[in-house]
C-alpha cells in the first residue's frame, strides 16, 4: 500500500497535494523523486525554467539537475511549507522524500523548497500559513533576513 494518494491541496488552493494514506514514522522513505537528467548548462539556457512557471528542478550535483517536469513524477506534487514535515535526501541520481517528523493519517506531505534569499525571492509568495510562515518561500536559513527587513522575530519551527 502506498504511503501516500493525490488529493486537492490545502495550500495550493488551485492544485493537487499527497497526503498521507496511513501513519507515518520520522525516517520513513516515502516516495522516490525521479525525472530527466540534464546538465547545469541545459537547466541555465532552456527557458522552460524560467522563474515566472512552476518548476521541478532538483540540483543533484556540479554537472547534473533533475528535471522532475514529468508526468511520472508524483513527488512533484509535494507543496512546500515552513513547517515542513519531509525533507530531499540521497546521493547520486536517487533522492527520497523522507519524513522528518512523525507525520499522521490525512496530513498533507510537504518539504521546504529551499529557496535562496536573493533579488527574486518576492517572486515566490508562500502559501503555509504556518506559524512561523515569512510569506516567501525562502530556505529556513535564510528567513531571518526577510524578518530582519520587515522587523518580524523569526524562530524555527522545530
Amino acid at each position: 500500500m502506498k504511503l501516500y494518494h493525490i488529493k486537492k491541496s490545502n495550500i495550493d488552493k488551485n492544485g493537487k497535494g499527497l497526503y498521507a494514506t496511513r501513519d507515518i514514522k520520522e525516517g520513513t522513505k516515502i516516495i522516490n523523486y525521479v525525472g530527466n537528467i540534464i546538465t547545469r548548462k541545459e537547466s541555465d539556457e532552456n527557458p522552460k525554467f524560467d522563474n515566472s512557471k512552476p518548476i521541478y528542478l532538483f540540483n543533484l550535483n556540479n554537472r547534473y539537475d533533475m528535471d522532475g517536469n514529468v508526468s511520472w513524477n508524483t513527488a512533484r506534487l509535494i507543496n512546500h511549507s515552513c513547517s515542513n514535515n519531509c525533507d530531499y535526501e540521497g546521493t547520486g541520481l536517487k533522492i527520497w522524500v523522507t519524513a522528518i517528523k512523525n507525520i499522521k493519517k490525512g496530513e498533507e506531505l510537504t518539504c521546504d523548497y529551499g529557496f535562496s534569499y536573493d533579488s527574486d525571492y518576492r517572486q515566490f509568495p508562500c502559501k503555509c500559513k504556518s506559524k512561523n510562515c515569512v510569506g516567501y518561500i525562502v530556505r529556513e536559513g535564510s528567513r531571518w533576513r526577510i524578518n530582519k527587513k520587515f522587523k518580524k522575530d523569526y524562530r524555527p519551527n522545530k
